[in-house]
């Protein structure tokens, strides 16, 4: 299992997680958006209808009846309606329950930088799961770091 570690410097999280989940459906995968804000799910919805006029990805907010069909699905818990395997922990909150899933996106920006390295640091000695911190550049691209 993949944990990928985002920091969040010089793009928000409105500029990441479009691109992360436009190759995540292209690549025949299905994707739950964690956050455990209402306000944040509502703004990630909006986020996925709006960010780019020749894009669509198909998504819901978790609750409703096609939650099963849903590529992507945005939720308050990590569980899985939409059947994925791949998870995007959007709120900066590191959850275990990510480890259930085969790809976990983990954002996170300077205010939760703390809680990014403890997560980080207790991973390191699991079996079975590849660590992967990305850093933005100068220019803005994404580098992994560790």
């Amino acid at each position: 299992m993949q944990v990928d570690f985002y920091h969040l410097t010089s793009q928000p999280l409105d500029r990441v997680l479009p691109r992360i989940a436009e190759r995540v459906v292209e690549g025949g995968g299905r994707l739950i958006v964690v956050a455990e804000s209402e306000e944040q799910r509502s703004a990630i919805d909006r986020l996925l209808w709006t960010y780019a006029p020749e894009s669509f990805l198909p998504h819901a907010i978790a609750g409703g009846e096609a939650d099963a069909q849903q590529p992507i699905l945005i939720a308050a818990d990590p569980a899985p309606a939409n059947a994925a395997r791949n998870i995007a922990l959007a709120d900066g909150v590191w959850r275990d329950e990510a480890l259930t899933f085969d790809r976990a996106f983990h954002f996170f920006d300077g205010e939760r930088i703390a809680e990014a390295r403890i997560a980080w640091k207790a991973l390191a000695d699991r079996d079975g799961i590849e660590r992967r911190y990305w850093k933005q550049n100068d220019a803005g691209r994404w580098e992994q770091a560790a």
